[in-house]
């Protein structure tokens, strides 16, 4: 497990534990409770674990809920074993509804962190286009995507070059991609290139300046991050040819 985040691990834990620790606080009801119920109650359980987890924490849940169901609330108690036909389709049933469950509460969890980073990506391009239409100086505009760029990119330094093309470091390019030359450099499987990356800011189509970033440790940003990242070096083109920098006044 020591692969997992700390919330995935925590997740596989209660997925084993968790069906466990219910199944057993309804050891004393079992004579009263239907099975049916009892199944209920597990697949809630499994829900909750896949909720918070992933979609392992919540298969596994789901295998766990069926063996205590049949260890604890099933006769012959205490064995890994049913004699009542129609128990074992309860059996059954719940290890299969737990499975299906525990996908769709994992897959939408996984939505509600993709619209939740949707949402942050939607207000970093929108506050830089805010501050591009007021601001009184490209520098500022400048300044303030260095910052955005170093978060959203997980960069260790990043500064902004003027003017002139200097060397041929990688190139961020607007698709996304990194550019090694006349060759292209798959980022998901390879990682950032070593050095400097650049990501140029044009104006009017006119060449303005770039952006010399330096990838931090973490993994390399999704796709995504790319194309907001390539949105605000474009922001910054557009304030630069319309204020222009406050060193050229």
């Amino acid at each position: 497990m020591t692969g997992y985040p700390l919330r995935d691990r925590l997740a596989l834990m209660a997925g084993l534990v968790g069906p466990f620790l219910v199944a057993l606080v309804l050891v004393p009801f079992r004579t009263d409770l239907s099975h049916t119920n009892a199944a209920l109650i597990l697949v809630v359980a499994v829900v909750a674990i896949a909720a918070l987890g992933s979609r392992a924490a919540g298969a596994l849940g789901a295998l766990s809920a069926a063996a205590w169901f049949d260890f604890f609330l099933t006769r012959p108690y205490q064995t890994f074993g049913i004699n009542a036909s129609e128990d074992i389709e309860t059996a059954v049933l719940l290890l299969a509804v737990g499975l299906i469950v525990s996908q769709l509460a994992a897959r939408a969890r996984r939505l509600e962190v993709i619209t939740v980073t949707e949402a942050a990506y939607l207000t970093r391009v929108h506050d830089t286009a805010e501050l591009a239409r007021s601001a009184r100086s490209g520098d500022t505009v400048v300044d303030h995507v260095r910052h955005e760029l170093t978060e959203l990119l997980g960069l260790r330094a990043c500064r902004f070059e003027y003017g002139t093309l200097m060397g041929r470091p990688p190139r961020l390019e607007q698709d996304g991609s990194v550019a090694l030359g006349r060759r292209r450099r798959d980022v998901d499987i390879d990682g950032w290139p070593e050095g400097e990356i650049e990501l140029r800011t044009y104006g009017n189509g006119h060449y303005l300046g770039r952006f010399m970033l330096t990838p931090g440790p973490g993994p390399v940003p999704p796709l995504q991050a790319r194309l907001v990242a390539v949105t605000l070096a474009d922001q910054t083109g557009a304030a630069l040819d319309t204020a222009g920098p406050m060193r050229d006044r």
